[in-house]
């Protein structure tokens, strides 16, 4: 397959799966008032809203039920204008690669005002039953094309894998081979978390994704929470 067509079937995966995401959004939200909730665009590659089979059957993960307790989560398939426009907070969790046009479209909204908290990944432990190659198997690492390093940041694979111990939100989190951040935004001494001051608004970068995949109530998706309610409200 060439790289045009593996782009463009992504693109479909991705518009695809954000229309079903939407639909069962809608469904688990229908019955708190929307208006109580500040809406957060959700954009992964990660089974957070269903398993990997993609079934309008499954009742999502505890990582979204989490979310959809703090915010009304609005999934979203792309970084463009339009999906952008739909709030002024963004999750970003291991996305699939996003085409320059749409990074810097990320870029402008981040500085106008925008604030995002984007889990990347450098060496994802997620597993997976579909094969390697599968478009809608989850990013084994952080798609980036220069993100990063826009923002001044620098994102290492870790030295050794496994298990480790990470704070966010307050929180001490259990993760699984997390990268190293470091660059010109205020880093963490343990290069876990970035936070970045990008003209009007922020980013925060964590080094990790795999913290997501956790069963129930767990310290790790507090932090996600605190961390969020720390992001939007700067």
């Amino acid at each position: 397959m060439t790289g045009a067509r593996r782009r463009v079937l992504f693109v479909l995966v991705a518009v695809i799966s954000a229309g079903l995401f939407a639909a069962a959004a809608y469904r688990r939200d229908a019955q708190t008032p929307r208006t109580e909730r500040q809406a957060l665009l959700l954009l992964t590659g990660l089974p957070i809203l269903f398993g990997e089979d993609f079934s309008l059957k499954a009742s999502g993960s505890p990582a979204l039920t989490s979310l959809q307790a703090h915010y009304r989560v609005v999934p979203i398939s792309i970084t463009d204008p339009r999906e952008l426009a739909k709030g002024r907070l963004l999750l970003m969790a291991q996305p699939m690669a996003q085409t320059a046009e749409n990074l810097v479209a990320l870029d402008d909204w981040v500085r106008a005002g925008g604030r995002v908290l984007l889990l990347a990944d450098p060496m994802l432990e997620w597993p997976s039953e579909r094969p390697l190659g599968d478009p809608l198997r989850p990013p084994p690492m952080f798609m980036d094309t220069g993100l990063l390093a826009h923002w001044g940041l620098r994102l290492d694979a870790p030295d050794v894998r496994g298990p480790a111990k990470r704070g966010l939100g307050g929180r001490e989190m259990l993760v699984v081979s997390p990268g190293r951040l470091q660059g010109q935004c205020a880093v963490s001494s343990d290069g876990f978390v970035a936070r970045c001051r990008i003209g009007k608004g922020w980013a925060t970068v964590v080094a990790d994704a795999d913290f997501l995949n956790v069963e129930g109530k767990a310290p790790n998706l507090e932090g996600l929470v605190s961390e969020l309610a720390r992001v939007g409200g700067k």
